[in-house]
């Protein structure tokens, strides 16, 4: 059945090749600025591999007249206000990100304060606080999982409250978005399976949403296909640049589908419990993801045949109800593996959940702003049965 109404929309421009974080200075003539401020993380710093592209530009005729390479795991409000008083003074006229989804959320959330002035929580709280285009931003992801590269949100950890705020304006989206399979194979496996399965999370809740559409669907079908069949090549071998350039194209194209029908129960889980016990967001829905499945069968069984066609890299699967699970327990099979080859967490237990913590974050999830997209209303009373199951 067609949704009654959506919409679609797609500014950002994708770059997709090996060594084109090395050669993509003849894209930013449009923007008609010169000045770019860099934003990226200490371990990116070190390796050297945002120098290197900070290098390329110079050569190019771009300056880079300031960095911060001090954004954490959980980009905070503090971070974000820091980023945009340096790029001020520096002097820049826009804004490049390179890193993962935390850096690339912290680049978009200050982007709003560069651009506009204020306080980021009083003044761009919410959904739509924008009213036009910020400065240009560009971003280079050295992750392949929040596709946050293509979206319209930016998470924010909130320290004083212990809890992950959610920023979405369409004014958000990065200008242009640099995918290089290259950059990703310094990734180490752990990291490699978790970040595949954040995206995988982020394509499987997007198809299901209450806000799915045929656009959104079809994205995310194909970042399916492709993380599954791709997932455990490039745990195996990082130097496999075809799997890497896979997760990569998967990761951007789950997060397209999911900027325009939004996620659900497994993302508010899984933002309250890095918020509580702060535990990394990829890890943390790799080992919620088949229990919000759960947690939704019965209100979405016909979605889950498609889905275990597509888990599967087969189409044989009947369309039956007991087919359904099939879906479930491919993600199952899928994550036992990725702790065999690389210690992928399973349960909640395992990354510093305590019991006692259990009622606080269902109590979180259910006010979790993604929890409005799940198929099935999201209570605490209903949720902390799965964060049981989980841990």
């Amino acid at each position: 059945m067609l949704p009654e109404f959506y919409q679609f929309h797609l500014p950002t421009k994708v770059l997709y090749g090996p060594g084109i974080a090395f050669d993509f200075s003849h894209e930013l003539a449009g923007f008609g600025i010169r000045r770019y401020f860099l934003v990226t993380d200490r371990v990116l710093h070190n390796l050297g591999i945002s120098a290197r592209i900070a290098d390329r530009l110079k050569e190019d005729g771009y300056e880079i007249p300031g960095s911060y390479i001090d954004v954490p795991q959980d980009a905070s409000v503090a971070c974000v206000e820091e980023i945009a008083r340096q790029a001020r003074l520096a002097g820049a006229e826009g804004l490049l990100a390179v890193g993962g989804g935390s850096v690339i959320d912290a680049a978009k959330a200050a982007n709003c304060i560069f651009s506009k002035g204020g306080r980021l929580v009083e003044d761009y709280s919410g959904v739509s606080t924008l009213s036009e285009p910020l400065k240009p931003l560009i971003v280079i992801p050295t992750t392949a999982g929040t596709g946050s590269e293509c979206t319209l949100a930016a998470v924010i950890y909130d320290q004083e409250n212990a809890t992950k705020l959610a920023f979405s304006d369409r004014f958000l989206l990065p200008n242009l978005a640099v995918l290089d399979p290259q950059i990703t194979a310094s990734m180490p496996p752990l990291l490699t399976a978790a970040t595949g399965m954040d995206a995988l999370t982020h394509a499987i809740e997007a198809y299901v949403s209450v806000d799915a559409s045929p656009h959104s669907q079809a994205l995310g079908q194909v970042a399916i296909e492709l993380i599954t069949n791709n997932i455990i090549r490039a745990v195996e071998d990082g130097n496999d640049l075809e799997a890497r350039g896979a997760m990569l194209i998967g990761a951007n194209l789950a997060g397209i589908s999911f900027s325009h029908s939004m996620v659900g129960c497994v993302h508010s889980m899984a933002h309250a419990t890095g918020g509580m016990a702060r535990v990394p967001h990829g890890i943390a829905n790799a080992i919620l993801l088949p229990h919000g499945m759960d947690y939704n069968m019965n209100a979405c069984k016909h979605l889950y045949v498609r889905l275990a066609r597509y888990l599967g890299g087969t189409r044989d699967v009947p369309d039956s109800d007991s087919s359904a699970r099939t879906a479930i327990c491919r993600v199952k099979e899928l994550t036992k593996e990725l702790n065999r080859l690389c210690g992928l967490p399973l349960r909640l237990r395992d990354v510093g959940v305590t019991e006692g913590m259990l009622p606080l974050i269902a109590k979180k999830a259910e006010e979790d702003g993604t929890a409005i997209y799940n198929p099935r209303l999201v209570t605490a009373e209903d949720i902390i049965v799965s964060l049981e199951s989980a841990f």
